[in-house]
């Protein structure tokens, strides 16, 4: 009998008392954003043909160098890298695959310009479209691709201003999945938002591996292929794509990529006079680059970094993950570790919903902070019902006195 008082009590508290003090409640406050400075490094003093260039980091985003970067500028060939960013973003979503096949169209045979020469009816993989693309530049591969995965190249191009959109590429319109300039309305885009698109290209690994083929001697069994990019993926160390572009008015352009270390640098280079001096710009940028700084990436936007207990929950813990990507571009004269420090509550109140900011984490250069980053709730968690609550106040009394 005692025992059954004890429950009934423990029940009536449960219900009565209010919710905890105040101070068990994570308050989000403002982001703080690059409090450490930096640093001053000597400005870029190379040599530059080309009327726009960008230097970016490709895991921060961060900017290092631009010239003239948000004039739109015709982008030639460079405008497939967004064409194949759909295709692995299809990928992605199950909708593709590599081994799917598709048919080549009156309209792919008639394109102009660099191509694998599909005849109508000729069929191709989106494996052998996205060599095709990465390396030879392929025109008629491009529209098979848009065709294929657009409904039609019109629909295509609509797939393709919106994810530029999405992206922040504010400066930007495409016309066509090839880059070939059309009656005076080819694609405009610039050079900041080439290396949006570049970044986000290179978030799928396997893009580099087919920007580095150096050539095929039979590719589909028929053509040879030579890669565009060559000279840079087979001299400049750590280089490993991403891709060219040239016609009359766009001149020559390169988005040019390379890793070391851990940092990948991103150079962007339009309306070059030369295909030499456009490596030579991108590569000056490259070397500025790496010179000068190191990025190091810590965390995914979707890793678990810690749980957290919810109370009156219908799950009593919770997975809590950074809002978005961790990352810290540092200078390389900078030898200072880079650590995280979690601030976190003892306990959250249930209701939860999914993305619910819960504490926050701070990116430390030593003793110093770099940026203060949300944590929020991996998933969902409802409020538990009052069979549930009941269930675990009877589980906890019983196990206190055994």
């Amino acid at each position: 009998m005692r025992k059954l008082i004890c429950i009934v009590l423990t029940v009536l508290l449960l219900g009565l008392l209010p919710a905890l003090a105040a101070d068990s409640t994570y308050v989000p406050g403002d982001s703080v954003e690059s409090i450490v400075e930096i640093g001053d490094i000597p400005p870029y003093e190379g040599e530059l043909s080309a009327k726009s260039v960008v230097l970016m980091d490709a895991i921060t985003g961060e900017l290092l160098f631009a010239q003239d970067p948000h004039t739109p500028r015709p982008p030639a060939s460079i405008a497939k890298i967004m064409t194949m960013l759909l295709v692995l973003e299809a990928m992605e979503r199950g909708e593709l695959a590599l081994e799917d096949v598709m048919i080549a169209s009156t309209r792919a045979k008639e394109t102009g310009g660099t191509k694998i020469f599909l005849d109508v009816g000729d069929e191709i993989t989106v494996e052998q479209a996205m060599i095709g693309m990465a390396v030879e530049s392929a025109n008629d591969a491009a529209i098979v691709v848009a065709e294929h995965l657009g409904g039609s190249v019109e629909g295509f191009v609509e797939m393709m201003n919106r994810r530029a959109g999405e992206l922040g590429m504010e400066n930007t319109h495409f016309h066509n999945p090839t880059g070939l300039p059309e009656n005076g309305e080819g694609n405009m885009t610039t050079a900041y938002d080439v290396a949006l698109m570049s970044r986000e290209l290179l978030t799928h690994p396997q893009i580099t591996d087919w920007t580095t083929i150096p050539w095929d001697t039979q590719f589909m069994g028929k053509v040879y292929i030579a890669n565009k990019n060559l000279k840079f993926i087979r001299n400049y160390p750590g280089g490993d794509g991403l891709k060219t572009g040239w016609t009359e008015e766009a001149g020559y352009c390169l988005s040019a990529t390379a890793v070391r270390d851990g940092t990948r640098m991103i150079s962007v280079v339009m309306d070059t006079p030369t295909y030499e001096l456009r490596t030579r710009d991108a590569v000056n940028l490259l070397n500025y680059g790496f010179a000068h700084w190191r990025s190091q990436r810590l965390y995914a936007q979707d890793e678990v970094l810690t749980t957290i207990y919810v109370d009156k929950g219908r799950r009593q813990r919770v997975d809590l993950v950074p809002s978005r990507d961790v990352a810290a571009l540092l200078l390389k004269s900078d030898s200072r570790e880079v650590s995280t420090i979690l601030n976190l509550p003892k306990l959250v109140q249930a209701p939860l919903a999914k993305g619910d900011i819960v504490g926050s984490m701070e990116v430390m250069l030593g003793d110093e902070v770099l940026e203060t980053i949300d944590l929020v709730a991996a998933e969902a968690v409802p409020r538990a019902n009052w069979i549930q609550l009941l269930g675990r106040v009877v589980i906890n009394f019983i196990s206190t006195i055994k």
